[in-house]
């Protein structure tokens, strides 16, 4: 099993397991015996070329895509729930920041990230109080303008907040600088690495971007349908 971390925490600490995925889409096998631990304060990096399955190993840690084998977020097991159960689960464990931040642009910074929350059923007053403090901490200048009219960068980081407004065990982000400029895409990457060093969460990362990837503790390759381990450090 390729394991994220460095050293061993204590399994109560794992926020994401895949064990011995296979999946597969008519005659093509994206995943042939993928295994993955990923702890809480660890990140990784999945690349691998365009249609190799990087975005379906996303969709199965969200319990959108249901392959053979294990994945369990937050030590419970997707797999065993209700499409209900895996839904709820979702939102109070996982946050995603996707590669267009996909916010409502009418909104303003501050009422997309609150708006997480409150679909989550948090209490509204507690959840505008989290996503102001978030924007703060992420650098979202605190105006009232509507998020469309922001930098690339800024919505992006706009979108980080988001995806940590219910607390997340898990944060997850599918190509978050590909729609960035060479500026903005470093200054993204390096907050998003930072993330799990400053909130209680995991991070994986899959993107085609090597020098984002190497900002990871670590990176491994999708190939042939498993994941291979690189030694970054």
């Amino acid at each position: 099993m390729v394991n994220a971390s460095p050293h061993a925490p204590a399994p109560e600490r794992a926020a994401l397991e895949f064990g011995a995925l296979r999946h597969r889409i008519g005659d093509r096998i994206l995943f042939d015996g993928v295994d993955l631990r990923l702890n809480i304060g660890d990140s990784v990096a999945v690349m691998g070329p365009s249609g190799s399955g990087k975005s379906t190993l996303i969709s199965c840690a969200l319990g959108l895509v249901k392959p053979e084998g294990v994945v369990r977020v937050a030590n419970s097991d997707l797999g065993r729930m209700s499409r209900r159960e895996r839904t709820r689960h979702r939102s109070r464990h996982i946050g995603v920041v996707f590669q267009f931040g996909e916010l409502l642009p009418e909104l303003t910074p501050l009422e997309n990230v609150a708006l997480a929350g409150l679909l989550a059923g948090a209490d509204r007053k507690k959840t505008y109080k989290t996503a102001s403090e978030l924007l703060g901490s992420l650098g979202v200048p605190r105006h009232n303008r509507a998020t469309g009219t922001l930098s690339g960068g800024e919505r992006q980081r706009t979108a980080v907040a988001r995806a940590l407004v219910n607390r997340p065990s898990l944060l997850l982000a599918d190509e978050p600088t590909g729609a960035l400029d060479d500026t903005n895409r470093a200054a993204v990457a390096e907050l998003l690495f930072d993330v799990p060093r400053r909130w209680p969460c995991a991070l994986l990362v899959v993107t085609h971007d090597a020098q984002v990837a190497a900002l990871a503790d670590d990176t491994v390759h999708l190939v042939d349908g498993r994941l291979i381990r690189q030694e970054t450090r």
